[in-house]
């Protein structure tokens, strides 16, 4: 490695790190001063209160790692441009494109580290976070109920429910669908009631828990003609999602690693149901960490320019680069999330328009 690439390499990931840094401790104590009257008020322990931000840090690293990155970029080429070094280097043969070979090579990197880092961690980290905020804030009330659930219980065996208490472990509104094992399009039975409940005692043992029935009506269709049998209480034992799978299951995309989020939009698929929004959510965890290297390759032929006004300039574009990137991505979302475009190119386009603006901004600055 050239004596350059080194000294790039360091100016770099020097700002880079000193620039996370200091957002991550500039969002912290924003969200200390909204939040430590809600934990003060619900005598919340300090060491929850400790592991309440050191599971928030993931997710703000997550969100601001491409704006660190572009900061970092502007601000070491900016330097190099107002000290002459840019020009130095382009007398004794170095183009910008040589130049920019170093700062990509550690977006890249950052990049596909970001890939495991939001695609595990951060999912694990808000789960906590969420637990807390569910636990001791009471702010998130709607999780502990959910409205439409759809489930497949093993591969044969569809499961809806139009309300779910997570509380009470009742849903109400239930049907239990299940199909031939030969032919999953021919359906062999049907279960509907009204509502469903985890009970322990079941049968001789009172130490078992399982679902049970109630108020329903159970329909067989093996014999080529429906066949109905009423019922008011009927324990389904061959139903084997427990109440902690049902819970797991309705975590939000955020709290999903990838796994989990591909076998829950599976699901989904297999139930029926438009999973529009959830492939959006799936591959924007795969784009989203790309943001830091397409922020880079905008940033540095940008900023070779000589411009006045030093680091103030730098984060201002920086910060102004952000916001309209995020806009980008929200909107883009929303016509997503509603099946409008691509759930792929959906995900895709903010990263596309940022590369384009940086080939035209590389076309027309002096290499």
């Amino acid at each position: 490695m050239k004596l350059i690439d080194r000294y790039i390499i360091r100016q770099f990931l020097v700002t880079f790190f000193f620039g996370l840094l200091a957002v991550l401790l500039i969002f912290l104590v924003i969200d200390m001063m909204e939040k430590l009257d809600d934990f003060m008020d619900a005598d919340v322990d300090t060491l929850i209160v400790i592991n309440y931000y050191i599971s928030f840090m993931p997710e703000i690293i997550k969100l601001m790692t491409p704006v660190a990155m572009l900061l970092a970029a502007l601000f070491v080429t900016g330097r190099m441009s107002n000290q002459n070094e840019l020009a130095a280097m382009k007398s004794s043969g170095v183009s910008l494109y040589r130049m920019m070979v170093p700062f990509l090579a550690i977006s890249l990197l950052i990049s596909l580290v970001s890939i495991y880092f939001n695609g595990w961690i951060v999912p694990y980290a808000n789960q906590q976070k969420l637990n807390i905020e569910r636990v001791y804030l009471k702010k998130l009330q709607q999780p502990m109920a959910r409205f439409n659930v759809f489930l497949q219980d093993g591969r044969t065996r569809l499961v809806s429910m139009g309300y779910y208490d997570i509380n009470q472990r009742r849903a109400s509104n239930v049907s239990i669908q299940e199909f031939s094992d030969t032919n999953l399009t021919v359906m062999t039975k049907r279960f509907d009631a009204r509502s469903m409940e985890w009970m322990k005692g079941l049968g001789r043992d009172t130490a078992r828990a399982g679902w049970v029935l109630l108020n329903g009506a159970e329909r067989d269709f093996a014999s080529g003609r429906e066949q109905v049998e009423f019922f008011g209480r009927m324990e389904f034992t061959p139903l084997s999602l427990s109440p902690q799978d049902i819970e797991k299951k309705q975590r939000t995309p955020d709290e999903m690693d990838y796994g989990e989020l591909r076998q829950f939009i599976a699901h989904q698929k297999r139930a029926g149901q438009d999973v529009s929004r959830w492939m959006v959510d799936y591959y924007g965890k795969i784009a989203f960490p790309f943001a830091s290297f397409i922020v880079v390759f905008f940033g540095v032929p940008f900023s070779s320019n000589k411009r006045r006004g030093g680091v103030a300039v730098e984060a201002g574009i920086s910060l102004a680069a952000t916001f309209i990137y995020l806009g980008f991505m929200k909107t883009s979302q929303v016509f997503g999330y509603n099946g409008d475009l691509n759930p792929l190119f959906t995900a895709w386009l903010a990263n596309l328009i940022f590369l384009g603006a940086g080939i035209v901004n590389l076309a027309r600055v002096q290499k």
